[in-house]
């Protein structure tokens, strides 16, 4: 590529430092698709002629169908998947493959490259995210009225339901869809034409190689077209983020599994055993997932610190973003699978939940509520309940067996009538709450959304 300014060939070992074929190669349907569209427009300009455009884009197309059938090697010499594609054209067609880096440079080829690679990913994230909320949401509709307790402080706090429980992450993947699409919008921007850094005496149209790429227009500064690694950064927060969910999502379900809890029962074909413990069932795929969130995170920090003392516009040191992309790309990928699939297999243990649910100190705020309603300030009402509370366990006596009317005449002898888990749910009617008519509306909205 440079051979004419140096007079020595590049050491084995800085070829094996610098190289990056070794994980770029998986950009190349991209690459192709950037010259042809490159190719088209030095065409149009008249660069090419017909038929060294047509030899420059069937050589690329065979190149492109060789690497998809394995029959493409790799050299570690030529550094990347661009030098890599493109001595080869050469080297197939002639002095016509010579011509194709006319007016542009690996910066703008990369940057552009890595564009693409995204915008496909998030579209296939977008849909295997929705995937797992499908998964969710089937689970939800079977357990819309099993009743278990909502938790605080990992204490028992109020009942809810099963199904509104697993409708939380619903909605907490629908807002990484939203930031995913948010991300989308922002990359789909092409910076081919930015050249190195300062664009090209060859002034090719920009805007018709954007319009044969699927991108939205093109960028308009070509030094922070080259410098820009934002869409990356952008793209693995909300991949870290997602992750995170879904590590929350897996401690729920680890505790649901374990026998304090026995809330849940994951198939066979989703956990594990133990080598040597005979009556062992783990959750590894939840524990696994959990694990992998300090991955995903981890790969955000690995590009911001590479990125964040860098001068405008093109150092080397950016190739380091593609390793980071790439596995985080492909961990979530594997793990939003095996969540989905996992989910849907995920069977509730319907009278541990409703066991546990029963615990009349669940209903304690409503016991309040119904002083609240009795004319008596919330303030002074929690008090009550919270004398309740205390006698109740002084003298181990369930909370709905006590006399209440005994601890304030502000407790009237239908106060027991709010111990009741029915009318408990059944009164929680406003929009978010858990009564189980409100869970069933949102699992039939939310039908209708990913349909």
């Amino acid at each position: 590529m440079w051979k004419g300014r140096f007079a020595k060939d590049t050491s084995s070992l800085v070829e094996q430092f610098g190289e990056s074929i070794s994980y770029d190669w998986r950009l190349f349907p991209h690459d192709v698709a950037g010259s042809i569209a490159h190719a088209r427009a030095q065409l149009h300009a008249g660069l090419l002629t017909a038929e060294e455009f047509a030899a420059i884009e069937n050589g690329l197309l065979e190149i492109l169908k060789d690497i998809e059938e394995g029959n493409f090697e790799f050299k570690t010499s030529l550094e990347d998947i661009h030098m890599n594609i493109e001595a080869e054209l050469t080297k197939r067609i002639g002095a016509a493959g010579a011509k194709l880096h006319t007016a542009r440079s690996r910066n703008d080829q990369v940057a552009t490259d890595t564009r693409l690679y995204c915008r496909a990913e998030i579209d296939g994230l977008l849909t295997a995210v929705t995937l797992l909320q499908e998964s969710l949401l089937g689970r939800a509709e079977k357990y819309a009225a099993t009743v278990l307790p909502g938790y605080t402080h990992l204490q028992r706090g109020q009942p809810v339901t099963a199904g509104h429980h697993l409708l939380a992450y619903v909605e907490m993947l629908e807002r990484d869809k939203s930031r995913l699409a948010d991300c989308r919008k922002r990359l789909n921007v092409s910076p081919l034409g930015s050249g190195a850094l300062a664009g090209s005496t060859i002034n090719l149209d920009r805007g018709a190689i954007a319009e044969e790429l699927g991108f939205d227009g093109v960028t308009r500064n070509s030094m922070d077209a080259i410098a820009d690694r934002d869409y990356i950064a952008e793209l693995l927060f909300c991949i870290s983020l997602c992750g995170v969910h879904l590590s929350r999502l897996s401690e729920d379900l680890i505790l649901w599994c374990s026998a304090e809890f026995g809330f849940a029962v994951l198939s066979d074909e989703h956990t594990t055993g133990s080598s040597l413990m005979p009556q062992k069932k783990n959750p590894d795929v939840c524990e696994i997932t959990r694990g992998k969130t300090g991955r995903l995170t981890g790969n955000l920090v690995n590009l911001l610190v590479a990125v964040k003392g860098l001068p405008i516009t093109y150092n080397r040191d950016l190739q380091e973003d593609k390793p980071p992309l790439f596995d985080s790309v492909d961990t979530l990928r594997l793990v939003l699978a095996v969540n989905t699939e996992m989910i849907g297999a995920m069977e509730m243990r319907e009278e541990a939940c409703r066991a546990a649910a029963s615990d009349p100190m669940l209903l304690a705020t409503d016991l309040a509520d119904y002083l609240v309603k009795k004319g008596v300030p919330f303030r002074h009402a929690h008090e009550l309940v919270g004398k309740a509370v205390a006698e109740s366990i002084r003298t181990a006596t369930p909370l709905d067996e006590l006399d209440l009317t005994k601890i304030d005449d502000a407790y009237g002898p239908d106060a027991a009538e709010v111990f009741s888990l029915a009318r408990a749910l059944e009164s929680r009617t406003n929009p978010g709450a858990p009564s189980v008519a409100n869970v069933k509306a949102e699992v039939a909205r939310w039908k209708a959304a990913l349909s």
